[in-house]
């Protein structure tokens, strides 16, 4: 079993939250952090973040901290961010517009190829640089451009039957904003499923919890 092989997924999901941070303070021109100071500002322990950053080999020296550059560019290759994969999304109403508009994909490990829908009156127009194609030349376009990831953001109504319309073309990275959970349905594939409505309830509940102390 590699490194890398035993590393949680609850490690893996603060790599990103320690790299924005990074990110923000090399805008500030900051050149060096502790990790007592970076648990400050993060709300975790000093003891936490030298753990998570342990799992991959030690880049801080003990009384001198991280060098913020090179912590973050360490993190940014631990993520895989230069990969640049082949993205589709699908649906081009309000949600794919937000998503494909503001996402930052290029500086994130992707880059979106194509975007598809099956309505009419969004076919055809453009959306983040790309015209909106019919769903229905979803499988020649595969095969001439060998997307590796799709995006969801149609009706759990929909998604379905095209997870598995994509994972026959041989798609098998998911990022689901649909109500369907891929991950039941294909094992093999990895998925992050997003639903808004659970962190929206989870916050429901932490203000209905702080209210009746």
């Amino acid at each position: 079993m590699s490194r890398r092989e035993k590393v949680s997924m609850s490690v893996i999901r603060r790599l990103p939250r320690y790299y924005r941070f990074l990110i923000h303070l090399k805008e500030k021109g900051v050149t060096r952090i502790s990790s007592t100071e970076l648990s400050t500002k993060l709300g975790l322990t000093a003891s936490q973040i030298r753990q998570d950053l342990n799992c991959f080999g030690g880049f801080g020296q003990q009384g001198y901290g991280y060098i913020v550059s090179q912590l973050c560019d360490e993190i940014g290759n631990i993520l895989g961010l230069s990969g640049k994969y082949p993205t589709i999304l699908f649906g081009a109403g309000n949600l794919g517009r937000a998503i494909g508009t503001h996402m930052s994909f290029e500086s994130e490990g992707f880059r979106l190829i194509g975007i598809f829908d099956n309505s009419p009156e969004r076919i055809g127009m453009e959306l983040a640089n790309l015209k909106v194609r019919d769903v229905a030349g979803l499988e020649e376009f595969c095969k001439k451009e060998k997307p590796v990831m799709a995006i969801f953001c149609v009706p759990r109504t929909a998604a379905g039957e095209l997870a598995e319309q994509l994972y026959n073309l041989g798609i098998r990275n998911f990022w689901n904003f649909s109500h369907y959970d891929l991950s039941m349905r294909y094992p093999d594939a990895i998925v992050e499923n997003v639903h808004l409505n659970d962190s929206l309830m989870t916050l429901c509940y932490r203000i209905s919890d702080q209210s009746a102390k």
